[in-house]
C-alpha cells in the first residue's frame, strides 16, 4: 500500500511519461499531415528516389509507434498497482482494447479514407489487440513476461514471412507479416501484431522502474537507451541479423549511405527498427525528467489525453485536405488513398507547404487538449477512462 501511494503522489515521474507521450503525438502528427498535405509517388523511405529533407521528415517519425506503446505498457504497470487488483486491470485491458479495435475499424478508417473504401488496422488496431493480450500475459510470472517480450522484440525477424495470403494463413498474417491487402471486404493490414504485444509487454515489465528513486530510474533508462543504440549499431553494421533488408554502398553519394544505414523496417516492426527508436525513448525519458517544468506543461497538456489527440487531428487533417484540393485544384483528392495517375496535373509535393500545416495543427489543439484533460481530470465518469 506504501508503494501504491508513492506511486500516485510522485507526479514527476508520470509528468515524464506525459511528456514523452505528448513528444511522440506532436512528432507523429507531421506524418500524418505529410500524408495529406505532401504525398508524394515514391516510398519517402526509398533511398534510391527520396530526398534527404523527405527522408529525414519520415524517419524521426519512426519514434511515435513504438514509443507509445512502450508507454502504454509502462502506463498498464502503474494502472495495476493504483487499483491492486489484478483482476480488474486485466478487464479494463480486455474492453478498453477491444474498444481501441472498435475505434480503429468504424472512426479512424472513415477518417483517413474519407469515406469509408476500406478497413485500415494501423497503431490503434495494434494496440488494442496488443491490450487484449496483454490481459491475459499480465497474469504470467514477471520472469516469464520480460522472457516473452524479448522473445518477440528479437526473436522474430528469425521467421519467414507468410508471402501470398490465403484463407489458410491469415491467422498467422495478421499475427507476423509485411501489410497486406485483403480484397473482399476491403482490408489493408497494416499493422500485425507481433512484435508491438512484445513491446507493450516489455513496457509491462520496465513498468517497476517508475517506482525508484529519479536518480536510479535515470541511470537505468540511461545504460538501457545506450545499450540499445549500440545494439543498433553493430547489428546494423554487420548486416547478420536484426532487419530484413540490409544496408549498402549508394551511388548517389555517402549521405545516402548513411540514409541506408538509417533506413530500417517497421512494419512488422525489426529488431533493429525497435533497438533504435526505443534506445531513443529512454533516453528523451531521462531528458525530458530533467526538462524545465515550462516545456513539461505543453508536452503533458498533448500527452495526457492522447485518443483525443489523435481521433480530433486526424479529422481536421483529413477534411482540411479535402477542402484544400478542391479549391485549388477543383476537385477534392484523397492523395494517399488516390494513384498518382490519377492526381490532378497541378499538385506537387512540398514540405513546407506540410510543415507550415502541422504548426498550425498543433498549436490549434493546445487548448482544446488543455481543457478536455482538465475535464478529464475532475470527471468520476469511468466512461472517460477509455477516452
Amino acid at each position: 500500500m506504501q508503494q501504491t501511494t508513492a506511486i500516485h503522489k510522485d507526479t514527476n515521474r508520470l509528468n515524464t511519461i506525459d511528456a514523452l507521450r505528448g513528444l511522440v503525438m506532436i512528432i507523429m502528427a507531421l506524418d500524418h499531415v505529410r500524408d495529406f498535405y505532401s504525398y508524394t509517388a515514391f516510398r519517402v523511405t526509398d533511398v534510391q528516389q527520396t530526398s534527404v529533407a523527405f527522408f529525414a521528415t519520415r524517419w524521426v517519425t519512426h519514434i511515435c509507434a513504438p514509443t507509445f506503446v512502450f508507454l502504454s505498457g509502462v502506463s498498464v504497470y502503474l494502472y495495476s498497482k493504483k487499483v491492486g487488483d489484478l483482476r480488474k486491470t486485466s478487464l479494463f485491458l480486455f474492453t478498453r482494447g477491444l474498444w481501441l479495435v472498435i475505434v480503429e475499424i468504424f472512426i479512424i478508417s472513415f477518417i483517413l479514407t474519407q469515406g469509408y473504401q476500406m478497413t485500415l488496422l494501423e497503431v490503434i488496431w495494434a494496440i488494442g489487440c496488443s491490450m487484449i493480450l496483454l490481459s491475459a500475459l499480465i497474469w504470467l510470472p514477471r520472469w516469464l513476461q520480460l522472457f516473452l517480450s524479448l522473445a518477440m522484440i528479437a526473436g522474430h525477424n528469425a521467421l519467414p514471412p507468410v508471402g501470398q495470403v490465403t484463407d489458410s494463413n491469415m491467422l498467422i498474417a495478421f499475427l507476423h507479416n509485411f501489410p497486406f491487402f485483403i480484397a473482399r471486404p476491403p482490408v489493408l493490414v497494416a499493422y500485425t501484431i507481433v512484435p508491438w504485444v512484445g513491446v507493450m509487454l516489455l513496457g509491462y515489465c520496465i513498468g517497476s522502474w517508475f517506482t525508484y528513486p529519479r536518480e536510479k530510474r535515470n541511470a537505468l533508462f540511461l545504460r538501457a537507451g545506450l545499450s540499445a543504440l549500440i545494439l543498433f549499431a553493430v547489428l546494423r553494421y554487420s548486416n547478420v541479423y536484426g532487419d530484413p533488408f540490409p544496408w549498402s554502398t549508394q551511388d548517389r553519394g555517402s549521405i545516402y549511405t548513411v540514409l541506408s544505414f538509417m533506413n530500417v523496417t517497421k512494419s512488422p516492426p525489426s529488431l533493429l527498427f525497435l533497438s533504435i527508436t526505443l534506445g531513443i525513448a529512454c533516453l528523451l525519458l531521462v531528458l525530458l525528467d530533467k526538462a524545465s517544468p515550462s516545456l513539461q506543461k505543453i508536452l503533458v497538456t498533448y500527452g495526457r489525453v492522447p485518443l483525443f489527440f489523435f481521433v480530433m487531428h486526424l479529422a481536421v487533417i483529413s477534411c482540411t485536405s479535402w477542402l484544400w484540393t478542391y479549391l485549388s485544384f477543383g476537385k477534392a483528392v484523397n492523395l494517399s488513398f488516390t494513384p498518382s495517375k490519377d492526381w490532378p496535373s497541378g499538385y506537387q509535393p512540398d514540405l513546407w507547404r506540410a510543415y507550415i500545416v502541422w504548426v498550425l495543427l498543433v498549436g490549434l489543439f493546445y487548448f482544446p487538449c488543455y481543457w478536455y484533460g482538465q475535464y478529464k481530470a475532475k470527471s468520476k465518469l469511468h466512461l472517460l477512462s477509455y477516452l
